[in-house]
């Protein structure tokens, strides 16, 4: 899977991360809000997957990670925040959203996704 040869499909991809998302993804996750502390796995994922650019925003918490893939802002773990956050798109890349999980944790959720991506 390149990111040259596969059309982004936001309604694939959702249930895909869905139930590729862990404890071993994310120390944060939790079973009520799956998406929590997957921001920068995910960045990685989509960004290897399907193109495009990894960009962040600046919260409270630290830097929020997310992507621009065609032009348009893709951010599926936006369901782990009580409130939208106010975006703003400050490029960014692999290293920086790498730095803040491990390589062990993008590999576990890389595997995963393609378990479930079909």
């Amino acid at each position: 899977m390149s990111s040259t040869s596969r059309p982004f499909e936001r309604d694939r991809v959702t249930p895909a991360l869905l139930a590729s998302w862990s404890s071993m993804t994310s120390e944060q996750w939790l079973a009520s809000n799956p998406a929590r502390g997957q921001c920068n796995v995910t960045a990685l994922l989509l960004n290897e997957f399907f193109g495009g650019d990894i960009l962040k925003t600046p919260l409270a918490e630290g830097d929020h990670f997310y992507n621009r893939i065609d032009g348009r802002r893709i951010d599926l773990t936006e369901s782990q925040f009580a409130t939208p956050a106010s975006y703003l798109d400050i490029d960014s890349d692999r290293d920086e959203a790498l730095a803040g999980t491990s390589a062990a944790r993008y590999e576990t959720l890389k595997a995963a996704f393609i378990r479930h991506f079909r």
